[in-house]
């Protein structure tokens, strides 16, 4: 009878032990190292764990759209500071500012009704040594920066509205007098900014209308983007360069459950650009990206790898409804810098998008800075599977001297396309297994 039931709690153990060995295996990070814990950790903030409450009307800040109150909202940040830390709280009612600069242990929480108005006066805005487009420089800080802040969180219902429109008209009629300015002539901030930081949350927010880029995560770790809207409209005025998320230089990334639509990309991998670009302190890899259970809506790439990007290693795509997306992976590959994009992986994707795989040479804003040499770039290991999509074209990739693709992977594709044709030569070691387009098996 003892034998009986030691074999028998032999057998549950061995099962257990699958099970938990199945369930390891099948979290995995595309160059196969376990996906940690943290990733699977998504509770949103709880401001009652953060210390002492500063309601900003409590402090001579008054429910007006039309006065800017920069001053006042940041001398409440800067009391809380003072104060050990604690929580900086927009209430119900309208509260416009120019640029705010949260400090250690402070934190900033909307309830549901608050906005935070954003100046569309860019003298509203001061200059500050920042990051843009891939290098370090001076430029407008955002409406919201946190710099050196670890353990920041922006939580609650309310509202972060970049108010937006003077600057989007602003752009566009400078393009119409000087086709040629880059997205930093015509003179805007972010809505967003937060760099050099570690355990970084923002939860539950709404951040609409960026004037340019809304969310800029700038060399941080461990870093949480859970249940945002973030929103920026392509008509009847085209929010220009209003990417959703751009992760610069960061590792350990997880955004989940957040709606995404904007006039440029959804989530961009940033890190610096030019001909040295791997040799600059100030640039750098994205690593363990995770976006999951999102829902998209107009975009010009759902996941964009570049312009301004050397390196990027274990990016995860999953479980995400795309609607209207002008590509769903955009892999921009700059012939004035040295690139490395690696171990990607976009899986369980429905919906559409014009383009579903878009490899080409970005070129624009070209710029070797004087080196002779086109440096050499890589895209490897990257995997797309278990997708029910329709695109207009299924394959825009440019065969290219400039770099070189392999080990790329087409698995339980089940697309709808009016261009669906597969050039399987232009990529080293391309895997397709189950692709089926309009209706046909083909590989």
């Amino acid at each position: 009878m003892k034998r009986k039931n030691l074999k028998l709690l032999a057998f549950i153990f061995a099962i257990i032990f699958h099970v938990h060995a199945l369930a390891q295996k099948q979290d995995l990070f595309p160059d196969g190292t376990p996906i940690p814990d943290w990733f699977r950790q998504v509770e949103e903030t709880d401001i009652r764990t953060l210390g002492k409450k500063f309601l900003i009307t409590d402090y001579g800040v008054i429910n007006d759209s039309n006065i800017i109150q920069t001053e006042k909202i940041q001398a409440v940040i800067d009391k809380a500071s003072q104060s050990g830390g604690g929580v900086v709280i927009i209430p119900k009612g309208t509260f416009l500012s120019g640029s705010l600069f949260f400090k250690p242990n402070t934190h900033l929480h909307l309830v549901e009704g608050a906005t935070l108005k954003g100046s569309d006066d860019i003298s509203n805005f001061v200059i500050v040594n920042t990051r843009m487009e891939g290098q370090t420089l001076k430029y407008f800080a955002a409406l919201v920066n946190a710099d050196k802040v670890d353990g920041f969180t922006i939580s609650g219902k309310g509202t972060i509205n970049g108010n937006g429109l003077r600057y989007w008209e602003s752009f566009w009629l400078r393009r119409e007098v000087n086709p040629k300015c880059t997205n930093m002539d015509e003179l805007r901030p972010r809505l967003v900014y937060i760099s050099n930081s570690k355990d970084v949350q923002l939860s539950g927010v709404r951040l609409i209308n960026s004037p340019f880029w809304t969310t800029h995560i700038y060399k941080c770790e461990n870093v949480k983007l859970l249940n945002l809207y973030i929103f920026s409209p392509s008509e009847p005025v085209k929010a220009p360069s209003t990417d959703a998320v751009d992760l610069d230089v960061c590792t350990n990334v997880l955004i989940k459950n957040c709606y995404m639509s904007v006039n440029d990309d959804a989530v961009a991998l940033k890190g610096g650009k030019g001909p040295l670009a791997d040799k600059d302190e100030n640039n750098g890899s994205n690593r363990n990206i995770i976006i999951e259970d999102c829902v998209y809506g107009f975009c010009h790439g759902a996941l964009t790898l570049g312009s301004e990007s050397i390196h990027n290693h274990n990016i995860i795509l999953r479980r995400t409804r795309v609607d209207n997306a002008k590509r769903l992976l955009w892999l921009k590959m700059r012939p004035d810098t040295p690139q490395n994009y690696e171990y990607i992986l976009v899986e369980d994707i429905t919906g559409n998008a014009s383009n579903f795989l878009f490899i080409q040479p970005w070129t624009q804003f070209f710029d070797l800075k004087g080196q002779t040499n086109i440096p050499l770039s890589y895209s490897s290991n990257v995997t797309m599977r278990n997708i029910n999509f329709k695109c207009s074209t299924l394959f825009n990739v440019s065969n290219s001297d400039q770099y070189e693709l392999s080990n790329f992977t087409f698995e339980n594709l089940n697309i709808e396309a009016t261009k669906g044709t597969i050039q399987t030569d232009y990529i080293k070691n391309f895997t397709l297994k189950n692709v089926i387009i309009n209706g046909e098996k083909k590989y």
